[in-house]
């Protein structure tokens, strides 16, 4: 069983593996909490659990693991979409604080069956949606705990990524399985984050391009990060060279490492090529790569079972599309884009992520999105939405001069509006 086998690997061990709000939680206490009913959960059951990583949450998830039941991990901050969620994933009981209430539905899926049948565990996880409806992803959770078998090192590491991102649940797992510490942060703030960071002597921060540019943009950086930092990993999105090279700068002790991945394949092993570097290499156990026409590909025997509410994305010989296109050099790639955003002016072809990072050199900007709009003439143009720093005295005009000196004439944005830009709950832009 689940906690059993755990129970084996804490066993003799007096320190906490989680940290919230003050309070420390041994895998020793957990027989001592007081939990809530599960009685009317069945083995196989679909559930969905609404939680964070408290205590509470992480008790209730891992006691749902160790009954074999499917596990839906939402957060509150998706409240408005749960209804479409339970529908997706065809979720028999939902776990929201102490509250079990069993739903009726007369769905059934070909995946969900198989698990049922093979008596295993699963993970449903859902796609930030950002091209569409999210997709409801399932894993075999039998099989995806097995990577956690091989012993790894482990730092104090905050669990910044949610408790509905793989990211999260990997974090998770794997200080679990390796007797480790994780300490969730009050708030997801930056102030909150680092002061978390400093009263635990949290050593690795994983996180989000876009949370590392709040923190350059709200003047932390450097001067109230923590020495007891080590690590900050970055994933979830694209980063740019730009925002890179400032951290690397003001930080000089701290080593920035690259992370890749998506919901549907697992978590990969990555090696960036250098602390200042967007190359990385991408493999591990049971995962291949190959590139065709500039854009990854990735096979992996982590991988999902498939979507519960969309058709496969895998071909017949198990590999997965991406849709990234990277550049290659030796061993290692770097994400440069993604076929579907490639944007056509005139037949002339280029990546937002060109327009963008000319933009963010410009002092004062903040955040920067290009996107594509059509035009009669040439099919395409690109448009830019941009946000400054508050308080910085900027000069639209130049501004605009800096646009059309840096950029060839196809990639000048005709249309230029400054806004805020809107950042999800997973701190990725939107």
């Amino acid at each position: 069983m689940f906690l059993e086998h755990l129970n084996n690997i804490w066993t003799g061990i007096d320190h906490p593996f989680l940290i919230y709000r003050g309070h420390k939680l041994r895998f020793s206490d957990i027989a001592l909490q007081q939990l809530i009913d599960l009685s009317e959960i069945r083995k196989g059951d679909v559930v969905a659990i609404i939680g964070d990583f408290n205590p509470d949450s992480i008790l209730t998830l891992l006691r749902l693991i160790d009954m074999g039941v499917i596990v839906v991990p939402l957060t509150k901050e998706t409240k408005h979409e749960h209804e479409y969620f339970f529908e997706s994933a065809l979720v028999d009981v939902v776990i929201d604080e102490s509250n079990v209430v069993r739903r009726h539905h007369n769905g059934s899926h070909n995946f969900i069956d198989e698990l049922r049948r093979n008596e295993h565990a699963g993970l449903v996880l859902f796609s930030t949606g950002t091209t569409g409806r999210p997709k409801a992803i399932l894993h075999d959770l039998t099989l995806f705990l097995k990577k956690f078998e091989t012993p790894r090192p482990t730092l104090r590491t905050i669990n910044f990524l949610l408790f509905d991102h793989i990211g999260g649940i990997n974090t998770l797992l794997h200080t679990l399985f390796n007797k480790g510490v994780v300490v969730a942060p009050d708030e997801r703030t930056v102030n909150s984050v680092i002061e978390t960071c400093r009263k635990y002597d949290v050593e690795v921060l994983p996180t989000t391009p876009t949370f590392l540019r709040m923190m350059l943009i709200s003047g932390a950086v450097p001067d109230k990060i923590p020495k007891c930092l080590k690590i900050i990993t970055y994933g979830t999105e694209r980063m740019d060279q730009h925002t890179l090279n400032e951290l690397c700068r003001l930080l000089p002790n701290v080593d920035f490492r690259q992370t890749f991945g998506m919901s549907e394949l697992g978590i990969v092993r990555v090696k960036s090529e250098s602390r200042d570097s967007l190359f990385m290499q991408v493999g591990g156990e049971g995962v291949e790569t190959k590139i065709i026409e500039s854009t990854l590909h990735i096979r992996s025997k982590t991988r999902m079972l498939g979507y519960l509410n969309a058709p496969s994305p895998f071909d017949s010989s198990g590999w997965y599309n991406t849709k990234d296109i990277v550049e290659k050099k030796g061993g290692y790639f770097k994400v440069v884009g993604r076929t579907t955003e490639v944007i056509n002016v005139g037949g002339l072809k280029f990546l937002p992520s060109e327009v963008e990072l000319v933009a963010l050199g410009f002092p004062g900007i903040s955040f920067v999105t290009a996107y594509p709009r059509q035009n009669p003439i040439t099919g395409q143009h690109v448009e830019l939405i941009f946000q400054t720093e508050d308080n910085f005295l900027f000069d639209i005009d130049n501004f605009k001069i800096h646009l059309i000196n840096k950029l060839q004439s196809h990639m000048v944005p005709k249309r230029i509006r400054r806004e805020d830009i809107n950042i999800g709950h997973r701190f990725k832009r939107i």
